[in-house]
Formats: structure tokens, C-alpha cells, sequence
């Protein structure tokens, strides 16, 4: 059972009661009183998470860690959820990713493992992914599947593959993909014998299935005259053959994608933005190739997805539509599951406000309604549609997991039980008008006033990373905005120009503005908090990680007096390493290297003034630990002050943080702040 933007299990029409009753059932996972809190208690695997109701709704499965270090998979019986759940660990030089149903009594589990070689047999200081199919004992299952072109021990590594499609309607199989060929394989799920139902392509690439298993469209990467493009290829509904509809190139930079299919085979999903700021999904009349009415779009923000009933009793029906708001939003649709989305709100104490949000292309204002810190999202569902799995969290609230059965609610657990009763202060969205006139979306994570004060407070700008990247307005993961706003930081996260997500002008507006323009951004977020009383002048940094850490290095050369210090984790000292990995791959050559131009920090470090702390994973191969040495070496050969830290068995991705290298990561920046930033500290 699953929640994604193309299928969702909902079975037959039953009504959530209208007054839905919360109650305090013994918990899956205790919590803890812990503040002010530690590091340690953000820096935790969570202790519950990945969670999901069998399609039968006779048990839940989650991704469960007692000790805070490592995860096990628990299968509880929802009968009697006070009942201890049946834990499953994992082989030790192995690390739990993530859990889900196949079919009511089978798992697909994906694993990661440290590893000294990839696929090819080269040489690879990194991590790899396996997935892996178990009974609810814990037991896997038997394969007879073998990969061409793998040896055993890769075959062992990798698993089954990748999973195409879980087959709601076939008892027994799924469609799994051979991770080297993309050969398509049928997999029985219980006696592990599998069955080759289509080779790959060398041409085709990104199959997409429906419902059924079956791939009825993929994508092929061609040139025209030298330039690059993604055609579109669907399979004809009548004759079952295969032909292009449409193409995007990439130097034009607007995607058109397929975003589900509909239970007439002639009709599919299109998501484009073709002559428009932010993506709409389109309806798409195969035989006519021709692109109808828009299905859905919303005014200021991106289309994303179609969710669809994978359930028996509606099977394939649209029941909603995703869409990239200041948080992942659904718009349901199906009236049951949006009266359902209202109910779980009241029940669960969400408030939404008025907020008035200026589009960024047109300039016109429109009311959103946004939640004043937490919200719900329904991310699992039995096929009876009885019992819903429900997840609350916000900028301020750790995620916390409910089960709604028979018109109640019962508190499953919390990701971060320490956390529960803590003082992490409150985000929010705003914008603000950067020098040149557009109009910047940021996230502002305030601590509370009761303990804190009104302002203005130390103050930390938080660049993301990509930079064709966003933030949520949610529970940020990497802990950083609540970790320093329960210590009395203002923390603000800008969408600066370049970041993705926000529409097509705030996103092109990043075009060759490396350091330029893109750092503007923060420097006018900063002077807007300043005017605004949140931020103390004289006591603001900048923190950030990958191209965040770029531009915490940028923020370090500009002679403004802005800031403080800077702490960079695994940023690129010159544009150089960017710019030669996209001009590698013949499709960025042409969709992002143009776009990456700008200021080299290294070529400047005669013109810092403030410190600076760099931090880097000794496993990183996105951005290898060499670009924050060379920058570290450069300051210090400049007399400025520099520290560097090299974190052990750490890759660039959050997944590859041990619970050790991400406490280290909040206490040595925590403490920078404190003895190296400006007079006095931070």
C-alpha cells in the first residue's frame, strides 16, 4: 500500500465520521522530554518513519529505530496495536532505507551498503542500493531472477532491480528493471520465479507503466541538426505500435512529460509549460495527437502529478491532483478524500491563515490559505478506504504518524521523540523584493518569542543547494532551521533567483548569476529582515551546503559587511567542477551548462574579511572533499581565518549521514557561531 502521485490504494466508498475522535492509545514509539533539546536528539535516525497500511488493512509497516543509530522494520497487526510489532533487522554492513507493501503479506526493501566498486566494476569510494522482497517473518524470499550482463555477487548487491509496477490487481507478481539493461522482468513475489516480458533499449529510455504494468510510453534522447532533444513516444491504443507525438529541446529548457495515464487508453496525462510560467497538466487525445483541455493548474504554483485509485472498487479513477505550493500540496478531486483532508485537519488542531501571495511572472495578488506551522498529508490508505495512515509535521513540528480507523485517531508515533515537547519556534512564508524588482519567496524560521523575545535575533541565511533546487515549507531534514531556532536564531531559507520550482522567470532569472545576482538574493533577504526587526545587523552568517556552500564561500569574498562569518558544507570553490560535469553529459551541455556562470570564490580569497568554516564528507564524489581543502589552503596561504573538517564515511547525500556526522555537523557550526563569529560570537 502506497501513496505517489500516480496511484493510491482507495477501495469502496466508506464516509470518515464527521467528528473524528483523537485518542491517546498506547504509542508504537515513546517519547522522551528532552529542553532545550541536543543535537543529538535531531541528529537521530528517526524513530519512526516510512510507514504504510497493507492494501487488506491487517497491518502496518514502518522503519523504526529504539537507539537512535540504527533502523529495523516493525509489522504491526492493526487489531491490537498495543501489542509489540514484529522488528526485522538488517545485516550490519547494511543500512534500512526504506519498507513498503507489495501485496498484503510482502515487503520491498531497500537497503544501502558501503561500497568500494559500482555496476561497471570500477573503483568507487561510495554507496550502493539494494532491494530485496520479505514475507512479514522477516524471511526473503527466493529468486530465481538473474540479470544479464551481472556476475552473482552484483546480482546480490543489486536485488531485484528497480520496481515498475506492483500489479494491484495480480495476487502474486510485479514488474521489476534490470538496473544495467533496463530488461523489463515479471516477478512472482511468492515462489521468486521471474520471467522476461520485454528487452531493454539502447534508443528508449524512462518507460513509463500504468496501472496495469503495461509501458505505454518512454523517451528518446536524439539530435536535430547538432541540438538535443527529448521526443516523446506513446504506444497507440488501437494497434499497439510505437511512435514519436512530441519533442522538447533542451536548450529550450520546457520539459513536457507524461503525468499519468486515465482509464480511456486514448487519453493521457501531459504536464507542460509551454507558453505559461508554471506547469499545467494537460488532457492528450492519443489518436489525434492532439493536446486538449487543461485537467489542472493552479494560478501561482507548478503542477506536478495525477494520483489515481489502485483499489478494486474504483480502480483507476482520478481521486486528485499534486502540486509544488509553499509545501507538497494534493488537490483531491474525490470528494470523500477531500472531505476526509478537512476532517483529519480539524481533528488534529491545523490551522490555516489567509496569506497573500504576489505571483512572480505576473505581479498579481492572489489569497492562499497556508498552514500556520503544521499540516497533514494522507500518505497511506487500505484498499476499503477505512484506514488511513496520516502524517502532521511543519517547520516546527517534528513529523508525527496517525492511524485514522472507524472515525478515530490514534497517535502512532513520533519521528523525533525527544523533541516533543521542545521549543523550536515557528516557520512561515514570505517574500520580498530583491534590488532589481522581482519578487523572492523565502521560508523565516523565528524562535519563540515567550523564550526569546521579539527580536531582532542572531540571524542565519540559509542558501539551498542544486542551485536548481527548493525548500519546503515543512520539516526540514537536515534539522538546521529548528536546531538554531530553539537557540535563539532567525533562520531564513531564500528561494533565491536560479532555484526551481517557483515557476519559469524566478527560475531563469539564475542564468549566469553565480555569485552575482543569485547572491543578491540573500544579501537583500538579509537587509529585509534587518528593516523588518527580525534580524540583529551586526549578527547575521550565512550556512549552506553543496551550491549552498558555494555560496557561503561567495558570501565570504562580498565586500558588504553583511555578515559575520560563514560556515560552507561540501561547496564547490570555483564554478570549474560544476561546469566540466554538465559539459560531460551531451544533455546538460545544452540544459544547464550555459546557465552556470558566474564568480569563482578561490579566485578571490584576497578579498575575505570574515571567517570561515568548511566542512566536507571524505566519501563525497558529487563534490569531492579536495574543493573545500583548496579552499581552506587558499585562505590560509592568504593569512585569513580557516577551519576545515573532513567528516568520516560520509557521501554528499543526506542519506549517507551517520547519526554522528550530522551531530557533528550542528555542533561544530554551532560552535563556530559562537567563538568565531565577529566580536563576541554570533
Amino acid at each position: 500500500m502506497k501513496l505517489s502521485k500516480n496511484s493510491l490504494r482507495l477501495g469502496g466508498v466508506v464516509a470518515v465520521a464527521a467528528a473524528l475522535i483523537v485518542t491517546a492509545a498506547p504509542s508504537i514509539v515513546a517519547a522522551a522530554d528532552a529542553s532545550p533539546p541536543p543535537a543529538s536528539a535531531f541528529a537521530r535516525e528517526p524513530a519512526l518513519g516510512s510507514v504504510e497500511v497493507s492494501p487488506d488493512g491487517r497491518h502496518l509497516v514502518g522503519l523504526i529505530s529504539p537507539d537512535g543509530q540504527r533502523r529495523l522494520i516493525a509489522v504491526w497487526t492493526t487489531a491490537d496495536l498495543s501489542a509489540a510489532p514484529f522488528v526485522i533487522g538488517s545485516d550490519p554492513k547494511s543500512e534500512l532505507l526504506r519498507v513498503s507493501f507489495l501485496k498484503n503479506d510482502r515487503l520491498l526493501v531497500t537497503t544501502q551498503q558501503l561500497t568500494e566498486f559500482n555496476l561497471a566494476g570500477q573503483a568507487e569510494r561510495s554507496y550502493g542500493m539494494r532491494t530485496q522482497i520479505l514475507d512479514l517473518d522477516g524471511d526473503p524470499v527466493r529468486m530465481s531472477l538473474r540479470f544479464d550482463g551481472l556476475n552473482d555477487t552484483q546480482q546480490a548487491f543489486v536485488g531485484v532491480g528497480s520496481l515498475v509496477s506492483d500489479l494491484p490487481q495480480d495476487p502474486q507478481n510485479i514488474v521489476v528493471r534490470d538496473p544495467l539493461r533496463g530488461d523489463l522482468y515479471t516477478l512472482n513475489v511468492y515462489n521468486g520465479r521471474a520471467e522476461r516480458r520485454e528487452r531493454g533499449s539502447e534508443r528508449f529510455s524512462g518507460g513509463q507503466a500504468d496501472l496495469n504494468g503495461e509501458i505505454r510510453a518512454r523517451t528518446e534522447f536524439d539530435f536535430d541538426n547538432g541540438a538535443a532533444y527529448i521526443a516523446q513516444w506513446i504506444k497507440s491504443p488501437d494497434t499497439g505500435e510505437w511512435s514519436e507525438h512530441f519533442r522538447w529541446y533542451a536548450r529550450d529548457r520546457q520539459p513536457i512529460s507524461i503525468a499519468g495515464f486515465t482509464n480511456d487508453p486514448n487519453i493521457i496525462f501531459v504536464r507542460s509549460s509551454v507558453g505559461r510560467d508554471h506547469a499545467a497538466i494537460y488532457e492528450y487525445d492519443i489518436r489525434n495527437r492532439k493536446m486538449g483541455e487543461i485537467a489542472f493548474a493552479h494560478p501561482s504554483f507548478d503542477a506536478e502529478g495525477v494520483i489515481r485509485s489502485s483499489a478494486p472498487g474504483d480502480f483507476g479513477e482520478i481521486l486528485g491532483f499534486t502540486y509544488d505550493g509553499p509545501r507538497s500540496e494534493t488537490y483531491w478531486t474525490d470528494e470523500l478524500m477531500s472531505s476526509a483532508q478537512d476532517q483529519i485537519r480539524s481533528a488534529l488542531g491545523v490551522a490555516r491563515s489567509p496569506f497573500d501571495w504576489t505571483d512572480i511572472a505576473s505581479g498579481q495578488r492572489i489569497r492562499l490559505q497556508v498552514a500556520d506551522d503544521a499540516d497533514v498529508g494522507i500518505v497511506s490508505v487500505s484498499d476499503d478506504r477505512k484506514l488511513f495512515i496520516i502524517r502532521k509535521s511543519g517547520p516546527g513540528t517534528p513529523p508525527e504518524y496517525y492511524l485514522l480507523k472507524d472515525g478515530r485517531m490514534q497517535l502512532l508515533g513520533r519521528a523525533y521523540p525527544e523533541l516533543k515537547d521542545a521549543r523550536l519556534g515557528e516557520g512561515s512564508m514570505i517574500q520580498y523584493e530583491a534590488r532589481d524588482g522581482l519578487t523572492i519567496p523565502a521560508i523565516l524560521t523565528k524562535p519563540d518569542p515567550a523564550i526569546f523575545g521579539e527580536g531582532p535575533y542572531p540571524t542565519i541565511i540559509t542558501p539551498h543547494g542544486g542551485p536548481w533546487s527548493r525548500d519546503q515549507l515543512d520539516w526540514d531534514p537536515t534539522a538546521w532551521n529548528q536546531y538554531f531556532a530553539a537557540r535563539g536564531y532567525a533562520v531564513l531559507q531564500p528561494q533565491f533567483r536560479g532555484s526551481e520550482g517557483w515557476g519559469q522567470r524566478l527560475w531563469r532569472a539564475g542564468d549566469g548569476e553565480w555569485g552575482r545576482k543569485m547572491q543578491d538574493d540573500l544579501d537583500d533577504g538579509a537587509r529585509y529582515l534587518i528593516a523588518q526587526g527580525v534580524a540583529a545587523p551586526d549578527r547575521i552568517a550565512v550556512h549552506g551546503y553543496s551550491y549552498g556552500g558555494y555560496a557561503s564561500m561567495m558570501a565570504a569574498v562580498r565586500p558588504n559587511g553583511l555578515y559575520q562569518c560563514v560556515a560552507a558544507g561540501a561547496g564547490p570553490a570555483s564554478i570549474a567542477l560544476f561546469k566540466k560535469g554538465t559539459f560531460n553529459n551531451r544533455y546538460l551541455r545544452e540544459f544547464q551548462h550555459p546557465t552556470a556562470d558566474g564568480e569563482d570564490p578561490i579566485r578571490r580569497v584576497n578579498e575575505v574579511s570574515i571567517p570561515v568554516y568548511l566542512y566536507s564528507g571524505d566519501r563525497d564524489t558529487n563534490v569531492i572533499p579536495a574543493e573545500s581543502r583548496a579552499f581552506a589552503s587558499a585562505l590560509e596561504g592568504a593569512g585569513k581565518s580557516v577551519k576545515l573538517r573532513i567528516l568520516p564515511e560520509m557521501e554528499h547525500t543526506l542519506n549517507t549521514w551517520t547519526p554522528e556526522n550530522f551531530e557533528a555537523i550542528l555542533t561544530s557550526v554551532e560552535e563556530f557561531f559562537k567563538n568565531d563569529c565577529g566580536p563576541g560570537g554570533l
